[in-house]
């Protein structure tokens, strides 16, 4: 049964008439997801300090946000979670997770640097994983100056950024020693390019993420090459990587109502099968995105909390293997 409260949000969305993305351009989408956010998020919480910086990109500084929890020490070392906001590679930015950001900070008790890649369909596929690399490593690189203690950094991400978490994380593994990712949070990520999946059937239409606007942000992301054999790239399918033995130990969140949730759960048991940690867990009665809408949505709270617990167990868990 869907949440009340998801109902009472998708009546509201449309009563308003609120066009779905492949409905309009990009610059329009963008607009009217920033705008979304005034009524679904909470206010940012203020015992979260947070700092702009920039890592240095393949084509260009990548800005991010980092964000401390006040009551942390000043001269704390903070485990960090690298975070790649959702929005289908196209849409979202800083600002738009600003409010998860700071959540998941605080409830943590670890930083949380957010990364603002560059997007499609200016900035086609790989340009996005490019620039979350880059960040990956800048940060395990410097962070320990910047307050973070880098043998404790996970990855993690929302949607398109639960993909771009994936690959960041698949990357890793295959280029060591540099990052040394210890956790992964993949929140209703996607994990194969034109999924033809039973979520995708039934939950295609009707619940907020359809699966025309799933195929309007593949379309934007990989361009011409979005029905060609681009598509089963790992970089950009992760759920297609030959082996996902030896990644980090990972959380898989996913929503009932959501056309990802199938992949999401695919993406689990691959890991399990390769013999990767993987705690999966599907919010039954929830819609795609709803871990930023706590404003209107109760069991965000209880994904963010979630997450921030298996991100401070795996931490503690690095902690104890270097005592």
């Amino acid at each position: 049964m869907l949440d009340p409260q998801a109902r009472a949000l998708l009546d509201l969305i449309e009563k308003n008439g609120i066009p779905q993305v492949w409905q309009q351009t990009p610059l329009e989408a963008r607009q009217s997801y920033r705008e979304r956010r005034f009524f679904s998020q909470e206010d940012p919480p203020a015992d979260v300090r947070a700092t702009a910086l920039s890592a240095p990109g393949p084509h260009g500084p990548v800005p991010l946000r980092a964000f401390r929890p006040k009551a942390a020490p000043a001269d704390a070392a903070l485990p960090v979670l690298v975070y790649f906001h959702g929005g289908g590679w196209v849409i979202g930015d800083l600002d738009t997770h600003d409010v998860l950001c700071r959540q998941l900070a605080r409830e943590s008790q670890a930083m949380v640097v957010s990364v603002d890649y560059r997007m499609a369909p200016e900035f086609e596929f790989p340009a996005a994983v490019d620039d979350c690399w880059a960040a990956t490593c800048w940060i395990a690189e410097h962070g320990q100056s910047l307050g973070m203690d880098t043998a404790r950094l996970a990855v993690g991400g929302d949607s398109a950024g639960g993909n771009l978490a994936a690959v960041i994380s698949l990357m890793a593994r295959d280029h060591p020693p540099h990052p040394n990712i210890a956790y992964q949070v993949l929140i209703y990520p996607a994990t194969e390019m034109d999924a033809a999946t039973e979520s995708m059937r039934v939950n295609g239409e009707g619940f907020l993420l359809s699966s025309k606007s799933m195929l309007w942000f593949m379309k934007q992301y990989l361009g011409d090459r979005s029905s060609t054999s681009e598509t089963k790239t790992w970089r950009a399918s992760p759920l297609l990587a030959a082996s996902h033995a030896s990644l980090p130990p990972a959380l898989v969140l996913t929503a009932g109502f959501d056309p990802l949730r199938d992949e999401g759960r695919m993406y689990a048991d691959k890991l399990s099968a390769d013999g990767t940690p993987a705690q999966y867990i599907c919010f039954e009665r929830q819609i795609h995105g709803f871990i930023t809408m706590s404003r209107v949505i109760d069991e965000a709270k209880t994904a963010v909390s979630l997450c921030a617990s298996s991100l401070r167990r795996a931490f503690d868990a690095v902690s104890s293997q270097k005592t």
